[in-house]
């Protein structure tokens, strides 16, 4: 009996334990060190899938990415180790025998290769400056890659006379396109050392001499992207003026031919063009181009054709596809593109370029990342997820799929919030439809405290998922018995060119009619507390954030992360100053009503709102100009107001540790104001 009577004791302990720990509270650095996968690169044959981890690293306030891989579907194992940096980028070579990637191993980022079978990552390169982007040849002869020019002798002996100064929109560095042998061959075993050129195997007696890299461009442009031939014989390549962002309206798309190094424009249009991929029997690139749109590319739907490299006229491909499309690879399946489709997922599709009739892909999960296929198309790795799991690693051999990896074992004991996609109507008619985060236990006839987060772009959008990433504590509001909702409010991805186009010279007045409508629609269900809600976004949730808080008094607390205040002050400041023109139809001197209209500090006198204010030193994007602008008026009008700088940051938060402090600034606020708790900000 005391034999049963254990037993049963046993068993019911382990069932509360096993309660408990699905229970379980989730710190603010469990939440931050969750482990996350990407870049998956399947081998020639379909065998094999290597794909990136990256994580945490408290000690050095950073993020640490390593390659791992599974061979012939079987457990994944860690390949690179990195000291101190990352290894990213990794891709096979066309024998499926070698696979590259780049790393800083103490010498800026070079090209590395390792043998499938074994052994040290041996470095190719030995540049300078770095090496930026990355392709094997078809036949695995050679790499190209891109790297920045040297600082000239003309600018050393500036700086050395007159110290630092910069002329606007002049300070840059161009970078080119390149080209370097591979020989496995010559590769140096792990005792021998090696040499890079013939110049440093001069000093060197004892090392192993491997090939110089050999200059494809040259002049007074930058190139930025670029892809090899299928037949290895040319390389089509994205150039523009200069690196600088408003340059990339002037990109053009160039042929060089790999034996005579003889360069020919292939696309040149007065507006941006962008090379996407080679055709299979390497005739035709596909590009993305705004043609003669040099305007509205920031919400209108980009436009993919198709061209002969022998030139003649292009032809556009899949125009009555009513969504942004991301074109991933060309092959003998056919074009393939991925698109977001509403809050319901981001699908991969096939493209006929024969009948120009598209299809979805199916059987794959709702929310797809990165794609790799084989050369015939047949085969294929990718990440992706469902709403309710983590982003894992799959491959897929003839329609089959093979899930690689678990990471979502990470969250297995967590109390993550159920979500929900709800619709309601805003004030005009609009279908807005937003992520409703809940308790599990959530009762509808209680009463919850409402927070809701606004995502940036506009055109982000947000997903259901069970660990919302951001600088805000959603999982930990929820566990403490809030509900959250992240609209997707006009301006949103994923719902099409005209939903994309509805805040056109209607920024923050129609943001604000979709988000305060989302809220009507919740209390209306009977399970919001309205004395009990606050509100919250970055960057252009930051902005409609901001006018929230001088437009409208129902929420407690809010606040604003990199969020502009101030139309004017953020045109004149900006890096991007074409979004504003785009999205407000003119500049302030021309129209100063419609600048008045949509900024918060217009209605300043009007706001009661605490609200707190985050800013990154150094943001080119949101320039902090807005954030010390927004903070006096609210000053200046008795409101309790703060602002916290983060040191050294531009336009977000990209080290953990200032991660950490953003999300608990947010909780400290909002437990003030909304929960009425005050809350210490952990020292140690």
């Amino acid at each position: 009996m005391k034999k049963i009577f254990a037993t049963i004791l046993l068993s019911l302990t382990s069932f509360y334990w096993v309660i408990a720990q699905q229970n379980a509270s989730v710190s603010f650095e469990q939440f931050l060190s969750l482990r996350q996968c990407g870049s998956p690169v399947i081998s020639p044959n379909g065998e094999n899938v290597a794909f990136t981890v990256t994580s945490t690293d408290w000690k050095e306030n950073g993020y640490d990415t390593e390659i791992w891989l599974s061979l012939k579907g079987e457990e994944p194992f860690q390949l690179t180790r990195t000291l101190k940096g990352s290894s990213t980028a990794p891709k096979w070579s066309p024998d499926g025998n070698w696979l590259s990637f780049l790393a800083d191993r103490g010498d800026k980022t070079q090209i590395f290769v390792i043998k499938l079978i074994g052994g040290e990552a041996q470095a190719i390169t030995k540049e300078e400056e770095g090496i930026l982007n990355y392709e094997w040849s078809p036949k695995g002869k050679s790499f190209a890659f891109t790297k920045n020019e040297p600082e000239s002798k003309k600018l050393k002996t500036t700086k050395e006379r007159y110290g630092g100064f910069a002329f606007d929109d002049e300070e840059f560095t161009l970078s080119h396109l390149w080209m370097i042998d591979f020989q496995p061959d010559m590769m140096p075993s792990p005792n021998e050392k090696p040499c890079y050129d013939s110049k440093d195997s001069l000093k060197k007696k004892d090392c192993i001499s491997l090939p110089k890299a050999t200059r494809l461009t040259d002049g007074k442009f930058t190139v930025t992207s670029f892809g090899w031939s299928p037949d290895g014989s040319k390389i089509a390549f994205n150039h523009q003026p200069n690196p600088l962002i408003n340059s990339s309206k002037k990109s053009d798309i160039s042929i060089i031919d790999i034996a005579s190094k003889k360069i020919d424009v292939l696309v040149k249009n007065p507006a941006n063009d962008f090379f996407s991929l080679w055709s299979p029997d390497s005739k035709e690139i596909l590009y993305e181009s705004s043609v003669t749109d040099t305007l509205s590319n920031f919400y209108k739907n980009n436009r993919i054709f198709r061209i002969p490299i022998v030139g003649g006229n292009a032809e556009e491909l899949a125009s009555n596809f009513d969504e942004q499309k991301n074109t991933i690879d060309w092959n003998t399946e056919g074009i393939f593109f991925q698109a977001t489709q509403r809050a319901s997922g981001i699908s991969l599709f096939k493209l006929n370029p024969t009948t120009n009739k598209f299809v979805q892909v199916t059987g794959l999960p709702d929310f797809m990342g990165s794609v790799s296929f084989t050369l015939d198309g047949k085969k294929l790795a990718f990440t992706g997820r469902t709403a309710t799991a983590l982003q894992e690693v799959y491959k897929s051999l003839d329609g089959k799929l093979i899930k690689l990896t678990n990471f979502n074992k990470q969250i297995e004991s967590w109390n993550t919030p159920v979500s929900e996609v709800v619709k309601w109507k805003s004030k005009d008619g609009t279908e807005i439809e937003g992520v409703l985060h809940k308790p599990r236990n959530f009762d509808p006839s209680k009463k919850y405290p409402l927070l809701v987060v606004i995502h940036g772009g506009p055109t982000g959008i947000d997903f259901p998922t069970p660990v919302p990433v951001s600088v805000y504590p959603i999982i930990e509001w929820i566990e403490k018995g809030a509900i959250v909702l992240r609209p997707n409010y006009r301006g949103s991805a994923g719902y099409g060119e005209k939903f994309r186009s509805l805040n056109v010279r209607n920024l923050g007045v129609g943001d604000m009619e979709d988000v305060m409508s989302g809220v009507d629609f919740l209390e209306k269900q009977g399970f919001v507390d309205s004395n009990k809600m606050g509100c919250m976004g970055w960057s252009q949730g930051g902005y409609i954030s901001a006018f929230l808080t001088t437009n409208t008094n129902r929420f407690k607390a809010i606040s604003v992360g990199a969020g502009i205040s101030n139309w004017v002050t953020y045109y004149v400041s900006t890096d991007i100053h074409p979004f504003t023109r785009q999205y407000l139809q003119a500049n302030p001197w021309k129209d100063p009503e419609i600048y008045k209209k949509t900024s918060p500090m217009t209605n300043i006198l009007n706001a009661k709102t605490p609200t707190l204010i985050q800013h990154g030193e150094f943001d080119r994007r949101v320039p902090i100009s807005n954030a010390y602008e927004l903070l006096q008026g609210l000053q200046d009008v008795g409101v309790p107001a703060q602002l916290v700088v983060y040191k050294g940051f531009g336009h977000g938060i990209t080290k953990p540790k200032e991660r950490l402090a953003a999300l608990w600034h947010n909780y400290q606020w909002f437990g003030k104001y909304v929960f009425g708790e005050n809350i210490e900000v952990p020292t140690e």
